[in-house]
């Protein structure tokens, strides 16, 4: 009996064991472990879930902005029927004299950008200044001050987000020789040819020179030139797309050929 007592208490010791407390470093190690993943979700969502929705919102803005402008003419031309966009096989696509646009005011939207190599959907708003937190974070695509307007002799300079905030110039470097780059506004369509890229120092200015990277040189030709950040994630860089006005459509033409999807 006395035998049973005892094994029974010692079982009992056994089983009941002292609860151990939680030291400073394992609660400040549980701390940053959910700190950590805090974190790396937040990565996730900014890097990747956000720039989806961003960049959608970017394209469904600039969308909506090229439908209202059209339903803006056809009020204006009541009768008036668009012709459809012309084949891009067509010798002589209907052109005239590109419109002298003003310069937009800090963050005012003027245009919207399509890149048929980024996507039949890519259809991003354009507004005056570079600022991140007035024009590049919540609308897209800004425009250097003082630089030429779009179809006009000199340099259409143009910056936006490679990554983060619906990344615009995030396919820059897909860019094929010849690719359309064309800007809507209002009036209609400016057509503008990819000819190079390159990769400069951040603080290499003269690639808003008049004539790109060429000093106290007159502009005889109306360029267009993209920045953005290189390496992506980085600022160590810039990498800096050109290209060449080649024509205006204006909005009783139809859209252009330059419009349509690439292979």
């Amino acid at each position: 009996m006395d035998e049973a007592v005892a094994a029974a208490r010692g079982a009992a010791r056994t089983q009941v064991r002292p609860r151990r407390r939680a030291s400073v470093a394992g609660v400040i190690g549980e701390l940053l472990i959910t700190a950590g993943v805090i974190v790396l979700l937040y990565v996730v969502w900014q890097l990747w879930v956000g720039d989806m929705i961003y960049g959608a919102e970017r394209n469904a803005s600039g969308s909506a902005q090229s439908e209202l402008w059209q339903e803006q003419w056809q009020q204006q031309n009541p009768g008036a029927t668009a012709p459809s966009p012309a084949p891009t096989d067509q010798a002589s696509p209907v052109t005239a004299p590109p419109p002298v646009l003003a310069e937009p005011a800090d963050a005012e939207k003027f245009a919207v950008m399509h890149i048929p190599r980024f996507g039949s959907d890519y259809a991003v708003e354009m507004a005056g200044g570079v600022s991140r937190p007035r024009t590049l974070d919540p609308i897209g695509i800004g425009h250097y001050p003082g630089t030429a307007m779009p179809g006009q002799p000199g340099n259409f300079a143009l910056a936006a987000h490679r990554t983060t905030w619906g990344k615009p110039f995030n396919r820059i470097a897909d860019l094929h020789v010849g690719d359309a780059i064309v800007v809507e506004t209002p009036d209609g369509w400016y057509t503008y040819r990819f000819r190079t890229l390159e990769y400069v120092r951040p603080d290499a200015v003269e690639v808003l020179l008049p004539v790109p990277q060429v000093k106290d040189v007159p502009a005889g030709t109306a360029y267009i030139t993209m920045t953005s950040c290189s390496p992506m994630y980085a600022m160590t860089e810039r990498i800096v797309a050109y290209g060449v006005f080649e024509s205006f459509t204006p909005r009783s033409a139809g859209e252009p050929a330059s419009l349509q999807a690439v292979a």
